[in-house]
């Protein structure tokens, strides 16, 4: 095995050993060791931090727009230069494989900093027509200060970057938190922008667990906002601590989002669609289309299809080109998944494809799961409700449209949902009535920069990417200006 490497946290511009002096290990899931050795912060090493962000931000907030935009641009520069060893990297913390994260580096997520660089300089207020004589109302936008950025494992760059960007971007600096079971990539990423001209104390990154590192970061007095992802329980975790030092918080979590194939769907469009919104990153992402609706006739002819297509899916090491799945990100997830699997089939699901633990030839001790489907679903199975984050597929006949929105919309979860049919009017018009923050039409999966992304109902609320990304991390300031100075005296 190749030496474990040492990790320190990132402060003030400046690398630090945790105030506890212990680490913790972080394990590849390829092959079930340890590889790295990531700091345990306590709240003394996040009151560094903080305290560094604090200081940065009013230099940081008072750059001309342009120029901050030209800060954060060259962020972007720095990801891609480094791209393949921070892919590498991801690949062994979190098991992405190499070929979709370090390409998706060099591209869309270097574009996120290029993307909220250029709106730095064109985000504007307005005036507004009051009924006043003799005043002028306008508007204007101002950043939050020192806010804090708490991130999941199954997407560890991905998720901080639509973060930090649009974060920095609006003035604001940052103190991110990445999960304690991918941490190793985001202290790369520090590394890289190092060789930048970021200003000391902008951005800063401690790791750690969430009694330890994570609820002394939501509240410190410091803070003025929280933006976090992952499972609705540490949602709800989260919005409490900042709840009693009234911080907004931006939450993005977990999903049951359903797929509906209707009567008219093209099949085979729909079954590429299907298995591609939930088998090739092994389920493990919060838009995953795990609910398959389908009309009651289409029922088993889909099945099939779908089976055939996810069948011959090769799982296999991460790091090989031609690995179609790679691993369950760590131990505890890969367990809980298998504990869903075996109850569905408690609970009277019928297992088609899949459902068990196996070990590729590339990766014998790695943390591996087949694409699973189960068929026999009812609604209200556990199945049906929770949010399993792996590679299993709930397959639930339904009988009438009216009857696909009720069962689409009958959960606490509302982030994504698809609809496949042949007919566009029909497509909107469902999409119009499903209550999720994103709606697919004869597509899935698909995210850029420029459109927004968020939940309804328990999935979160706030919303990240696009415009809307960058207000969230924005609070707006009605300014009124006397223009005819005249204040009469109330006792005269």
């Amino acid at each position: 095995m190749a030496a474990v490497k040492s990790y320190h946290y990132f402060a003030d511009n400046g690398w630090h050993e945790p105030a506890s002096r212990t680490w913790f290990d972080s394990f590849n899931p390829t092959t079930g060791e340890v590889w790295a050795y990531i700091p345990r912060c306590n709240a003394e090493d996040i009151d560094r931090a903080v305290q560094a962000a604090h200081a940065a931000f009013d230099p940081w907030r008072r750059l001309l727009p342009s120029a901050r935009g030209n800060v954060v641009r060259k962020l972007g520069d720095a990801l891609i230069d480094h791209a393949e060893s921070l892919g590498a990297i991801e690949t062994r913390d979190n098991g992405k494989k190499t070929v979709d994260i370090t390409p998706a580096l060099k591209t869309w997520l270097a574009d996120s900093f290029y993307y909220y660089a250029g709106l730095c300089d064109k985000l504007e207020g307005s005036v507004i027509p009051v009924d006043a004589p003799g005043i002028l109302n306008y508007t204007k936008h101002e950043p939050f200060g020192a806010v804090a950025c708490i991130t999941a494992w199954n997407s560890p760059l991905l998720v901080a970057i639509w973060k930090i960007a649009p974060a920095l971007a609006a003035g604001n600096t940052v103190v991110i938190k990445p999960s304690e079971h991918a941490s190793a990539s985001m202290l790369a990423l520090m590394e890289a922008f190092q060789e930048t001209d970021l200003p000391t104390g902008v951005l800063n990154v401690v790791t750690g667990f969430g009694e330890e590192t994570g609820e002394p970061l939501i509240s410190h007095p410091l803070i003025r906002l929280v933006s976090f992802t992952g499972g609705v329980a540490g949602g709800s975790a989260v919005a409490m601590a900042a709840s009693r030092q009234v911080k907004p918080v931006i939450m993005e979590l977990g999903g049951k989002s359903p797929q509906i194939v209707l009567g008219d769907a093209d099949l085979n469009l729909a079954a590429n669609g299907i298995a591609t919104g939930i088998f090739p990153p092994a389920g493990q992402t919060c838009i995953a289309g795990s609910r398959l609706l389908v009309q009651r006739e289409l029922h088993d002819k889909l099945v099939d299809i779908v089976c055939n297509i996810v069948r011959p899916a090769r799982l296999g090491h991460p790091e090989n080109a031609d690995t179609q799945i790679g691993p369950i990100a760590n131990e505890p997830h890969f367990r809980r998944i298998l504990e869903h699997i075996k109850e569905a089939k408690d609970e009277g699901a019928r297992l088609v494809l899949g459902g068990n633990a196996v070990q590729p030839d590339s990766a014998p001790n790695g943390w591996f799961i087949e694409p699973t489907i189960f068929t026999d679903v009812t609604p209200d199975m556990r199945l049906a409700r929770e949010e399993v984050f792996g590679p299993v597929l709930a397959v639930v006949p339904f009988d009438s449209e009216e009857d696909a929105i009720r069962i689409a919309n009958d959960s606490k979860f509302g982030l994504a949902a698809g609809v496949w049919t042949r007919d566009s009017a029909r497509g909107i018009r469902m999409a119009e009535r499903i209550a999720a923050g994103t709606v697919y039409i004869n597509n899935y999966f698909n995210a850029t920069t420029q459109s927004p992304v968020g939940g309804y109902k328990q999935s979160g609320y706030g919303r990240e990417n696009g415009i809307e990304g960058m207000k969230a991390f924005l609070q707006t300031k009605s300014v009124w200006l006397a223009t005819e100075p005249n204040q009469p005296n109330p006792f005269a």
